[in-house]
């Protein structure tokens, strides 16, 4: 007896993770240059599917979406544009997100722990932004795409005129352009969670008894 509902709930997780994933990457791929950043940063929304994935079905629902969308991503832009390096950051970025909100929810799962949650989760991205992009993703593109040096004045192009100060290092940009942003970015997603959750959970999670 205990077995066909297990599966059943089985079944259906992975029918709404493959859901949430499929939105992910339509999300992933509508990104949009952002005022005020270097034209090679986008913004997108693909965050928003696996952080409702990692409430509903747990954390490793809300990675495997963060590594679905990112695979879809590589086959549509291919190595050429960013030799596999941008959809790599994306997935280190938002597993570190969506796995830290969905540990922290499943321990404490009332509206409070939700948001607390959710902003360590954001809180966590913007942390490892500094040195997914300082280690691995900019020492990538160095080699193959830009110069260090054009790379610090591709920000100064922005930060300068507004400051009349020069940055000198690629850390300082990061830590001033690369890591305020991408908490914004995690707390748009968070935000709209906050909102979205409670109607979509019994959708998502399935009605039944003991949800």
């Amino acid at each position: 007896m205990d077995k066909k509902p297990n599966k059943y709930f089985s079944v259906r997780s992975l029918t709404v993770t493959a859901v949430l994933a499929a939105l992910a990457s339509v999300l992933q791929l509508l990104n949009f240059p952002v005022p005020l950043m270097p034209s090679f940063i986008k913004l997108d929304f693909s965050e928003l599917p696996a952080l409702l994935a990692a409430f509903a079905l747990g954390p490793v629902a809300g990675v495997t979406v963060c590594f679905i969308k990112n695979v879809v991503d590589l086959i549509f832009s291919g190595l050429g544009e960013t030799l596999g390096i941008g959809p790599l950051s994306n997935f280190i970025l938002g597993a570190s997100f969506v796995f830290t909100a969905g540990i922290i929810y499943r321990f404490h799962r009332t509206r409070k722990g939700a948001v607390t949650a959710a902003f360590i989760g954001a809180l966590v991205m913007a942390a490892m932004s500094l040195p997914s992009n300082l280690w691995l993703v900019y020492p990538i593109y160095e080699v193959v795409f830009f110069s260090r040096e054009q790379i610090v004045d591709a920000y100064n192009a922005i930060f300068e005129p507004l400051t009349s100060r020069r940055l000198t290092s690629l850390w300082q940009c990061l830590l001033i352009f690369n890591v305020p942003f991408t908490f914004i970015k995690a707390a748009i997603s968070v935000i709209i969670t906050l909102f979205i959750y409670k109607p979509l959970s019994p959708l998502l999670r399935g009605v039944h008894k003991g949800s």
